[in-house]
């Protein structure tokens, strides 16, 4: 599995900015794909994550209502929408794959995921 984050880049505060995971080496209809952050000094952190089957989504409760997550089946694409973006959410960005079965927990660390991909800067200047 590969997995090619894009999209980064500085963005004032209350702008927006939307990520993408290019996925590739499997068909990914059984898989979690979730995206991380990771501040400078701070933990890698949980973002957002989507069932490639069905869709569901789940977010942490910093960013519900500002974030969204989505997957585009034809391009093997997971998208990360950003809004109303706040200096605290300066991090580098990882979007990452596990195989799981549908009955299975969404996980939401970072151990819960065997593929990453490489981060992508996101700064939000105040």
């Amino acid at each position: 599995v590969q997995l090619q984050a894009s999209g980064g880049g500085l963005v004032q505060a209350g702008g927006s900015l939307r990520l993408s995971c290019a996925a590739s080496g499997r068909t990914f209809g059984s898989y979690v794909m979730g995206w991380f952050r990771q501040a400078p000094g701070k933990e890698r952190e949980f973002v957002a994550a989507i069932r490639w089957s069905g869709g569901r989504t789940y977010y942490a409760d910093s960013v519900k209502g500002r974030f969204s997550i989505s997957r585009d089946s034809a391009k093997n694409t997971v998208y990360l929408e950003m809004n109303s973006l706040k200096p605290e959410d300066t991090a580098v960005y990882y979007c990452a794959a596990d195989n799981r079965p549908p009955i299975a927990a969404i996980p939401t660390t970072s151990r819960g995921y065997d593929y990453w991909g490489q981060g992508t800067q996101v700064t939000v200047s105040s």
